[in-house]
């Protein structure tokens, strides 16, 4: 059964996170996608990958997400690399990093290069930097957006979730741009994204090529893969990558 452990985040409010092989000087860190948790495929796998490679795992869950403090509703981009952002200061400010993002998760990892100089490799799966504008607001007819301004929110639904996004949200988005500013790191760069992704276009996720101009860098499409990548061959095509970076 996974151990997961809750790290105080200001007064009253507590993070959940997992936290492997504390005494590693390399650690992976799993940063997931939008209304996930740490109780999907990936992260489960991730973890035993670390252990039999005997490096360091840390994954967090954002607020609103999984168990950790706050509601959904409430959270923005800079709350949620915020969250980020102090559980790494408080666990690995010493520590290597290669950052693994999610959809979500690729974006906050990608806003993680500004705080720490740490990261020694970058894996982005379905990566969704600035999807809020690219793939949300861009994508509503005007009447939309002017019942998103008076009602402060947007229902959105696929067949699999519904849920609301916050007009605070959206603004907070603009604040967090990262693909008009180049990347200074020379750490590898590897971009998963698969085939039949159909949340997340391929495109956006290959515009995070052009920001790292000083990095090894390379994206890999996955034959009939989904937007999350979690099938048995899509994890193990993960953790070669994971190798690559180590090794």
């Amino acid at each position: 059964m996974t151990k997961f452990k809750f790290i105080k985040f200001k007064t009253n409010k507590k993070i959940r996170v997992l936290f492997k092989n504390s005494e590693s000087d390399i650690f992976v860190v799993f940063l997931h996608g939008l209304k996930s948790d740490l109780t999907g495929k990936k992260p489960d796998y991730l973890m035993r990958y670390c252990k039999r490679r005997k490096i360091g795992f840390l994954a967090l869950e954002y607020s609103g997400h999984g168990k950790s403090y706050g509601k959904f509703e409430s959270g923005t981009i800079t709350s949620w690399s915020n969250d980020v952002k102090f559980i790494i200061k408080k666990k690995l400010i010493d520590k290597k990093m290669i950052i693994i993002g999610s959809s979500l998760g690729a974006w906050l990892g990608l806003i993680q290069f500004k705080y720490f100089k740490n990261i020694i490799g970058f894996i982005g799966i379905g990566s969704a930097p600035e999807f809020l504008e690219r793939l949300i607001w861009k994508k509503l007819s005007k009447k939309n957006k002017s019942l998103v301004y008076k009602n402060k929110y947007y229902k959105l639904e696929n067949d699999d979730y519904s849920y609301q996004i916050s007009l605070k949200i959206i603004k907070d988005g603009r604040k967090n741009r990262v693909l008009d500013k180049k990347n200074k790191s020379k750490s590898p760069v590897y971009l998963l994204h698969g085939e039949k992704d159909d949340v997340v276009p391929q495109s956006l996720s290959k515009r995070i090529l052009k920001i790292f101009p000083n990095s090894k860098k390379k994206f890999i499409k996955i034959k009939n893969g989904d937007h999350s990548l979690s099938r048995v061959k899509d994890l193990k095509i993960l953790s070669s990558y994971i190798d690559k970076i180590i090794d």
